[in-house]
Formats: C-alpha cells, structure tokens, sequence
C-alpha cells in the first residue's frame, strides 16, 4: 500500500461554475420583475411582459441543454474517460 495521498480533482472547476451560471441566469432573469413589468414594445400585437417569458422559456430549455452536455463531459473526464 502506499503512503501517497490520493490525488483528486478539484470540486469547483471553472467548467462547474458555468454549468451553474447556466442554471441560475433563468432565475435571476425571472425574479427581477423591474426589468421587464412593461406593456412595450410590443411584438406582433404581444405586450413585452409576456413575450419576454416566454423567450426565457426557450432560452432556459438551451441554457439547462448546455448545462446538461457540460455536466456528461466533466464527469467522463473525472472518471479517467471510461464510456
């Protein structure tokens, strides 16, 4: 057995911390009401309050696909790229 210590790869890599920034920008996105508690503009007859969530819906769904794919590929590579 040897005396050597167990080298392991850090918690908080900088591919980790987009993966969370992907997650958390919907969020943030959402909660700060001021930002979009407006009538306009509007988009083809759609007042800016809604429009406005419903983009974030389908920038979220790529945001949290992105997140998904980086996740798979740190993990492969913690696991010395079995699979």
């Amino acid at each position: 057995m040897s005396d050597a210590p167990e080298v392991r790869p850090p918690v908080v890599t900088p591919v980790r911390v987009v993966i969370a920034l992907c997650l958390i920008a919907p969020f943030v996105a959402m909660l700060w009401v001021g930002s979009y508690a407006k009538v306009d503009p509007t988009f083809i007859g759609i007042p800016f309050f809604y429009w406005y969530q419903m983009l974030w819906v389908l920038i979220s769904t790529a945001l949290t696909m992105t997140a998904y794919q980086l996740w798979q590929r740190d993990q492969r590579a913690r696991r010395g790229g079995s699979r």
